[in-house]
């Protein structure tokens, strides 16, 4: 069941809508600002009601914040170096607004737009046109994002066109604490990741151009572990993004389970399901702002952004594993999924 309320305005008086999907014990929260994913409550252990999406009460606190709480990331989620993106040997300039670097859809990215909203069954449809040229992209590109809550699982559903060849790396940027929102931190929280191998970076976090094994580092998540076991390892990538804000490269094809993260103390775990071919870990590194019921210091919350590696515009063998370059005629589709249960 879908329901629908005012959420709030925006600085500049645009109405937000918060839409309510509810599925027996499990309940998300979506904005149409941004997409975002503001709560997603689901039942503990003990089958008490735990929010495990961090967020905010007003839009204010969206717009004025940074760390991308809970939206929608486009046109390119993660980075693209030097803001450098060469197509057919035209070269476009993208904005860089991170250590010289274009991140996350640049200057106003899709985090920062109202979406049109539909209402189909149990499936909330949003869709938003970005015009050829915004942000410097080329081509006229539609995007829809499909949100559905079964079953205790929240999945999205990704799908994307173009009017002329462009670069397109759409993801959720959503904070997760299994131990509730409001816990403070989230090196207690269990976490499995099936990759051998994660994406290198310089200092200014753009991919190297090589890869790096997991196998004996810091990185390794093969086996479940606290999140906060190896984090201040001294390991040269580790401390260059001053704890986990690293790609995975994803083991296997097409839709399959790739991580698993559990809490001890609710003994909520997530399953989580993907058909891209990476994911970026971030550990909660940079945050520093006041949440829904208190303040979110660094490490409150982690996130699993489902991709494709960052600046593959930029390097063949990146864009091997799955590229961001959408041509006229294609259609650029993928799924991400989280699904809840508990573990005694």
């Amino acid at each position: 069941m879908i329901t629908q309320e005012k959420f709030g305005k925006t600085l500049d008086g645009r109405e937000v809508l918060a839409f309510r999907l509810e599925d027996g014990g499990c309940t998300a929260v979506i904005l149409n600002f941004g997409g975002i994913l503001q709560s997603l409550t689901v039942p503990d252990r003990k089958g008490r009601p735990v929010d495990v999406v961090l967020g905010y009460h007003e839009v204010s606190a969206y717009e004025r914040n940074g760390g991308y709480l809970g939206a929608l990331i486009g046109r390119f989620g993660n980075r693209i170096g030097k803001g450098h993106l060469e197509i057919d040997n035209k070269t476009y300039s993208l904005y860089c607004n991170d250590r010289g670097n274009h991140l996350h859809g640049g200057k106003v990215g899709f985090n920062k737009k109202i979406w049109e909203h539909r209402i189909e069954g149990d499936a909330l449809h949003l869709s938003l046109f970005s015009p050829d040229g915004e942000e410097n992209y080329p081509g006229d590109l539609s995007v829809e994002v499909v949100y559905t809550l079964r079953g205790g699982e929240l999945k999205i559903s990704y799908r994307a066109t173009t009017t002329r060849k462009t670069a397109v790396n759409l993801t959720n940027h959503a904070y997760f604490n299994l131990n509730g929102e409001s816990d403070g931190s989230i090196l207690n929280n269990l976490l499995q990741i099936d990759s051998g191998k994660i994406v290198p970076t310089d200092i200014n976090m753009i991919p190297n151009g090589g890869v790096k094994g997991v196998t004996g580092t810091a990185f390794d998540f093969n086996v479940m572990k606290e999140i906060g076991k190896d984090i201040e390892a001294d390991d040269g990538d580790l401390l260059q993004g001053k704890g986990y804000d690293h790609c995975y490269i994803l083991n296997g094809e097409g839709y399959r389970q790739y991580a698993v993260a559990k809490s001890r103390k609710t003994g909520i775990r997530m399953r989580c399901f993907t058909d891209a071919p990476a994911v970026q870990f971030y550990s909660g590194n940079g945050l520093h702002q006041e949440g829904k019921h208190n303040y979110y210091g660094k490490r409150a919350g982690f996130c699993l952004e489902t991709e494709a590696i960052p600046d593959n515009v930029n390097n063949a063998s990146y864009a091997s594993y799955g590229s961001s370059i959408l041509d006229v005629g294609e259609v650029y589709a993928y799924t991400a999924a989280y699904c809840f249960d508990t573990e005694d």
